[in-house]
C-alpha cells in the first residue's frame, strides 16, 4: 500500500512542480506534515544531499524521500511517480508547442504561472534557510557565500566543496 501512496502523491509533485526541482520543496513540505516519512529536519538534509549529488534536484529529493519511507522499492516508486507527468507534458506539449506557438491564450497562461513559479522558489529558499541558518555561524557562513557567489562567479561545484570543508573545520 505504501508504494501505491508514495506512487500517487509523486506524480501529483511531478504534475505540478512547474519550474524545477526548488519548486517540488514546498510540496515536500506538505508531505512531511501528512507522512510519518520524513520531518522538517531529514527535509533539510535531503535538500543539501540532493543538491550536493549529480542529477535534478526534484528526483534525487524523490528518490531519498521514497527510500526513507520504504527502501529501495519506496526510491524507485517515488522517483518514477516524480518523472513519469513530466515525460508524458514534455510528449504532448513537444507536439502541441509548434501549433500553438503564437497563442494568445498559450502566451497568457505560461505568462500566468511564471510569477508562480518564482513565488515558490522564494517560498522554498526561505524554508531552507530558517532550517539551516541556526546560530550566528551559520548566518556569517550564509552571509559569507552569498556576497561570494554573488561577486565571484564561480562553479557552484567550487561553493560546495569549499562550504563542506567550512562545515568540518568549524564542525557546524
Amino acid at each position: 500500500m505504501i508504494y501505491l501512496i508514495l506512487f500517487y502523491e509523486f506524480f501529483k509533485i511531478g504534475l505540478f512542480a512547474i519550474g524545477g526541482g526548488l519548486v517540488t520543496v514546498p510540496f515536500l513540505f506538505d508531505l512531511a506534515e501528512v507522512y510519518p516519512w520524513f520531518d522538517a529536519k531529514d527535509l533539510a538534509d535531503m535538500i543539501a544531499i540532493s543538491e550536493s549529488t549529480p542529477g535534478p534536484l526534484g528526483v534525487n529529493m524523490a528518490t531519498y524521500a521514497g527510500f526513507k519511507a520504504a527502501g529501495v522499492g519506496g526510491a524507485i516508486v517515488a522517483t518514477l511517480g516524480l518523472v513519469i507527468p513530466s515525460v508524458i507534458i514534455i510528449m504532448l506539449v513537444s507536439k502541441l508547442l509548434k501549433k500553438f506557438r503564437n497563442n494568445i491564450w498559450v502566451d497568457s497562461v505560461l505568462s500566468g504561472i511564471r510569477p508562480a513559479v518564482i513565488a515558490l522558489i522564494l517560498f522554498a529558499g526561505l524554508e531552507v534557510a530558517k532550517l539551516a541558518v541556526v546560530d550566528w555561524k551559520t548566518l556569517l557562513m550564509f552571509a559569507l557565500f552569498w556576497g561570494a557567489i554573488h561577486f565571484y562567479k564561480k562553479s557552484p561545484i567550487f561553493y560546495i566543496v569549499i562550504s563542506a570543508v567550512v562545515g568540518i573545520v568549524f564542525q557546524l
